[in-house]
C-alpha cells in the first residue's frame, strides 16, 4: 500500500460508513437469559471484535468462570461488580456495523430493581429484543420489559427464545412460548412483533441459520436487524423545530438554531411560533456543510426567517395549521428512577426539549403492576415503579401524546433540591382538566383551623386597634364586568372613612405569588386557595380585603368562604351581560378565546355558575361605579351594625 492511496482508501471507507443508516437497538429480558451473551455472540460473529479485546476476554473466561470455553457475556458485563454477582446491572452500550447498516446495541439490566435502567436504555430504540429462556418459559420480568417497550413506543419487538439447545430444540415450547407472550402483547399495542428460536452460546440462528430447526423458516436475528424498515418510523408529518438557541453573530444575521424533532422543513415554509402564534416564513436553512434544501430529523439546523420576531429559546415553530397541543396541564406514564418516592407536595423541575419549567403532580391517578396490568389505588410511586399521573406547569407547554410523536411526546423530572432525574414521562393524549374535579382538594387546600402562633398581639388586639371588625369582600364576575373599578373605588372609600382596607386581585397574584400556575381547573382552584389565605392573614391583622376574582365556580367560593371564615366572608356579585363585559375587555381575551389563543376562559369555554344568593347584587348593565359602590356601603354599614364591637 503506498502512502498515495492510503488517504484515498480512508476518505471511501468512511463515506461508506456515513451513508449506512444507523439503528438503535435494545436487548432486554430475566436474570441470566443470556442477553450479554448474545450480544456478545453478535459481536463475535460479525468480527466486531478488536483483538486486544478479545484477549483480555479470553484471560477473564478462565479467571472468573473457569474452563476453556469462551464466555461471550464478558463483552459486556464490563463492571466489576456485574462480573462478580453475574448479572448485568447497568446500561451496557457497545457499537457495531454490518455491511448494510450501524447499530447501538444496548444491554440494559434483567433484575426487576434495576427496571429504571431499561427504561433508559431503551429510550430511544427503534428495535426491542426480548429475550425468554426456553426452559422457564414466559416470566414476571419478561413482561415488565415487554410493557416497558411497549410503554416506550418501540415499534418493532423482536422475541428471542434462548436456550433452545437446553430442551432439544423442542417445537412445542417454541410455540408456547409464542402464544403466551402474544396473548400479553395483545394488550401493549405492539405493531411489529416477530419470534425466533436462537442458542446465543451456540450461534443457532443469530448470524448463521440453525440445522437443529427445520421447523423454523424465519429469518436469523441479524437478518432481520438488517432489513427491518425504520426509516418510516420517523414522524416527517408534524413539523416540532424546539428553538435550542438564537444566534446573533452581528445586527444583520439572526438564526434560530435546534434539532429538527420532526417533520419536513424548507426554504419558504411558512411557520408558527409557539407560544406567540407569529407567523413568519423560513427564509434559509444553514447547516455546518452550508445551505440546504430542506431539513428533517435527526438533523440539527439553523432556521433564518423573513422577518424579526420575538423568537427565543423553548419556542417551538411548527407548521401554521399542524399545531401540537398547548396546555399547562397533562397526564403521562412516568417510571419513577429516584430512591426518594414520589411527593405530591413537592414542585419538580421539568425538562421538555429545549424548554425548562417547574411542574406540580395534581394528582396519581393509579400505579400499574407490569405483571398483570392490573391498576392498583395509591398515594405513592417507589423507586422502579410505573404510575399514572396528572401533572400542572408553571406555562403552558406544547406538546404531542408519546403516541403520535415520541420527541415531543416525553419529558424528565428533576428534583429541586438534589437535581436528581427522578421520573421519566411519557405523555397521555388526552385533556385531564375535563376530568378532574373543580375542587381544591386538587390542589391539597387547608381546612379552617385556628392560628398556631401562641404569643405576641392577638388578633382581638388588632381588631380593637383597627376600629372596625376586619372582612373579606368576595368580588366575582366575568372578566370584563367591572369588578376591578368597584374594587379600586371601594378601596378609596373605606379609606377615607378610616378603615384599614387592602385590594387583592388575579392579576396581582399571578405577577407574583402565583406566577407559575396556569388557567386550567386545577390552576384557578390553587390560585384561589391561595388568595383565601393571604386574605385570612389580612383579617387576622385587622385588615380588611377586597378580593377580585372571577371564581367561575360556586364550590371553588364555597370553599374560600370556609378559608377565610363564614363570619366575615361577604360575596358580592358584580353581574354583567357577556357582551357588556366584551365591550369593557380592554385586552381582547374573548376575541383570543374564541380564536383558540386563550384557553379556560369563564363564558366561553369554561362555566361560570353565578352566586345564587350573594350578599350584595351589582347589575353593571344597569348602573355606574359610584352607585355600585355605594350599595356596597350600605350593605356594610348594616353588617357592622350587627357585628359585635371589637
Amino acid at each position: 500500500m503506498t502512502t498515495a492511496t492510503t488517504p484515498s482508501a480512508m476518505t471511501t471507507f468512511l463515506a461508506q460508513e456515513a451513508e449506512k443508516e444507523l439503528v438503535r437497538i435494545s436487548t432486554a429480558g430475566s436474570v441470566d437469559d443470556g442477553k450479554s451473551t448474545l450480544i456478545g455472540r453478535l459481536l463475535h460473529d460479525t468480527a466486531n471484535i478488536h483483538e486486544d479485546t478479545w484477549e483480555q476476554v479470553t484471560r477473564d473466561s478462565a479467571t472468573h468462570r473457569g474452563g476453556d470455553q469462551i464466555d461471550l457475556a464478558l463483552l459486556t458485563d464490563g463492571l466489576k461488580s456485574e462480573r462478580e454477582q453475574g448479572i448485568t446491572i447497568d446500561v451496557a452500550y457497545r457499537y457495531f456495523a454490518t455491511a448494510r447498516r450501524k447499530f447501538i446495541l444496548a444491554d440494559t439490566p434483567g433484575h426487576e430493581q434495576y427496571t429504571r435502567n431499561m427504561a433508559t436504555g431503551a429510550s430511544t430504540a427503534n428495535i426491542a429484543v426480548v429475550l425468554v429462556d426456553a426452559r422457564k418459559g414466559l416470566r414476571p420480568q419478561s413482561k415488565r420489559h415487554a410493557f416497558i417497550a411497549a410503554l416506550l413506543g418501540i415499534p418493532h419487538m423482536i422475541v428471542a427464545v434462548n436456550k433452545m439447545d437446553l430442551v432439544d430444540w423442542d417445537q412445542d415450547v417454541f410455540d408456547n412460548i409464542c402464544r403466551e407472550f402474544a396473548d400479553y402483547a395483545a394488550r401493549l399495542a405492539v405493531k411489529d412483533l416477530r419470534f425466533i428460536p436462537i442458542s446465543a452460546l451456540l450461534g443457532d440462528n443469530v448470524v448463521q441459520e440453525s440445522s437443529h430447526t427445520p421447523w423454523y423458516q424465519g429469518e436469523t436475528l441479524l437478518h432481520m436487524l438488517e432489513h427491518l424498515y425504520v426509516a418510516g418510523d420517523r414522524n416527517l408529518v408534524d413539523l416540532r423545530f424546539p428553538v435550542q438557541y438564537v444566534i446573533r453573530p452581528n445586527q444583520d444575521f439572526r438564526g434560530y438554531a435546534g434539532p429538527v424533532l420532526s417533520g419536513i422543513v424548507r426554504p419558504g415554509s411558512e411557520v408558527r411560533v409557539l407560544p406567540s402564534n407569529q407567523i413568519a416564513y423560513v427564509e434559509k436553512i444553514h447547516s455546518f456543510d452550508g445551505e440546504l434544501d430542506q431539513a428533517f430529523p435527526p438533523m440539527s439546523v439553523t432556521l433564518t426567517l423573513d422577518r424579526d420576531i420575538d423568537v427565543g429559546r423553548g419556542d417551538v415553530i411548527v407548521h401554521p395549521h399542524n399545531l401540537p397541543q398547548q396546555n399547562d396541564q397533562f397526564e403521562a406514564m412516568c417510571v419513577w428512577m429516584d430512591e426518594m418516592p414520589l411527593d405530591l407536595e413537592t414542585r419538580y423541575l421539568l425538562k421538555h426539549n429545549c424548554s425548562d419549567g417547574a411542574v406540580m403532580i395534581s394528582q396519581l391517578r393509579y400505579r400499574l403492576n407490569v405483571e398483570t396490568l392490573q391498576r392498583e389505588k395509591s398515594d405513592h410511586l417507589a423507586v422502579n415503579e410505573i404510575g399514572r399521573l396528572v401533572f400542572q406547569s408553571s406555562a403552558p407547554l406544547s406538546f404531542d401524546s408519546y403516541q403520535k410523536n415520541r420527541e415531543t411526546g416525553h419529558f424528565v423530572l428533576i428534583h429541586p433540591m438534589t437535581h436528581r432525574t427522578v421520573a421519566a414521562g411519557m405523555i397521555i393524549d388526552r385533556e385531564p382538566a375535563r376530568n378532574l374535579p373543580a375542587t381544591m382538594p386538587v390542589t391539597r387546600a387547608a381546612e379552617p383551623r385556628a392560628g398556631v402562633r401562641g404569643k405576641g398581639v392577638s388578633a382581638a388586639e388588632k381588631r380593637q386597634r383597627a376600629g372596625t371588625a376586619p372582612v373579606t369582600l368576595w368580588l366575582t364576575g366575568l372578566v370584563g364586568s367591572g369588578k376591578q373599578p368597584v374594587a379600586d373605588a371601594l378601596e378609596r372609600a373605606l379609606f377615607d372613612a378610616g378603615r384599614w382596607v387592602t385590594v387583592l386581585d388575579g392579576k396581582t397574584l399571578r405577577r407574583g405569588l402565583s406566577r407559575e400556575l396556569g388557567f386550567t381547573t386545577a390552576g384557578v382552584a390553587e390560585n384561589l386557595r391561595r388568595a383565601a389565605e393571604t386574605a385570612r392573614l389580612f383579617n387576622d391583622n385587622g385588615m380588611s380585603v377586597i378580593a377580585s376574582f372571577v371564581s367561575p365556580l360556586q364550590q371553588l367560593r364555597e370553599q374560600v368562604k370556609q378559608i377565610v371564615g363564614p363570619d366575615r366572608f361577604i360575596e358580592v356579585h358584580v353581574d354583567a351581560s357577556l357582551a357588556g363585559c366584551e365591550a369593557r375587555d380592554q385586552e381582547r381575551l374573548y376575541e383570543s378565546a374564541r380564536r383558540g389563543w386563550v384557553k379556560n376562559l369563564a363564558g366561553v369555554d369554561q362555566v361560570y355558575e353565578p352566586p345564587t344568593t350573594p350578599a350584595v347584587h351589582l347589575d353593571m348593565d344597569q348602573m355606574a361605579v359610584g352607585a355600585a359602590v355605594a350599595k356596597v356601603l350600605r350593605y356594610l354599614t348594616d353588617f357592622d351594625k350587627s357585628t359585635p364591637n371589637p
